[in-house]
């Protein structure tokens, strides 16, 4: 029996900040049938324009254009950070110390380590009960942009075991000191096994310029340390930093895991 698709909202224990908006959305499905699932920082700006305050990507259109052209589709679960302490919550602290907080609009302290453990140990087990997600790390990603392209790095590569993906767009590398980065990035990829990492910049305003600059020194370090199969970078020069830039990444992200999901 064909299940028709939905978009649902659930509200989370945040840690210390009350209930969070997640929504989700469950593409048309088949009754018994479960579907990969990509787990999403932004969730205001994923679905429709209501809640966007800077535009939107459109997640359901890419869903079922690629439902349409293969056949392959995913649950979006897409957590909203719609609040002043954004900045704060999708900053690890564990990476380094911040070099430029003047780069944000309202950062006082890295808290992005809370966050990651409310996806990993609150979101995706109450996800995993409610909606008809295919179990395994084979079938699971994570993405964000900016900020939330930072969070998703982190958390993808904080838990290899939970994430074979991770949706890394205009991602605030800028934030760190190169050594930091460094450091970083060679004791996570000592483990096994890796995520594939798609990593996306434009160069198309200043802080986009200032993220592609971070962004080719952070997949400089990448290429050192980890596999090359595992890594992709995609280059739009003429691309700025807002969702009408990310909305056309996503759709070639999606297409990327799902491919693999089918691989796996």
């Amino acid at each position: 029996m064909p299940i028709e698709s939905a978009l649902h909202e659930m509200l989370l224990p945040y840690p210390g900040k009350g209930d969070r908006l997640v929504r989700v959305y469950v593409p048309a499905h088949r009754e018994g049938e479960r579907l990969p699932v990509i787990y999403m920082t932004d969730g205001q700006n994923l679905f429709d324009e209501e809640h966007a305050g800077w535009g939107c990507w459109h997640t359901r259109e890419s869903i079922e254009a690629e439902r349409a052209a293969t056949g392959r589709a995913a649950i979006i679960v897409g957590i909203h950070n719609d609040n002043p302490w954004r900045d704060n919550e999708l900053t690890p602290q564990s990476i380094g110390e911040v070099i430029c907080p003047e780069k944000m609009d309202n950062y006082t302290t890295s808290e992005g380590e809370c966050f990651d453990r409310f996806v990993t140990e609150v979101v995706m087990p109450a996800a995993a009960a409610r909606f008809p997600i295919k179990s395994g790390r084979e079938n699971t990603a994570f993405c964000g942009s900016s900020s939330g392209g930072l969070q998703a790095f982190f958390t993808a590569l904080c838990h290899p075991e939970l994430f074979c993906a991770a949706g890394v767009l205009s991602p605030a590398f800028l934030l760190y000191a190169e050594e930091d980065l460094r450091r970083w990035i060679a004791a996570k990829s000592a483990q096994a096994p890796l995520p594939y990492l798609y990593l996306y910049t434009g160069a198309g305003d200043e802080l986009e310029r200032n993220i592609f600059d971070s962004v080719e020194t952070t997949y400089d370090i990448l290429t050192a340390y980890y596999p090359p199969q595992l890594l992709n970078e995609v280059i739009l020069f003429e691309s700025c930093h807002n969702e009408a830039a990310w909305e056309p990444i996503f759709k070639d992200f999606l297409h990327t895991f799902l491919s693999k999901t089918d691989a796996s």
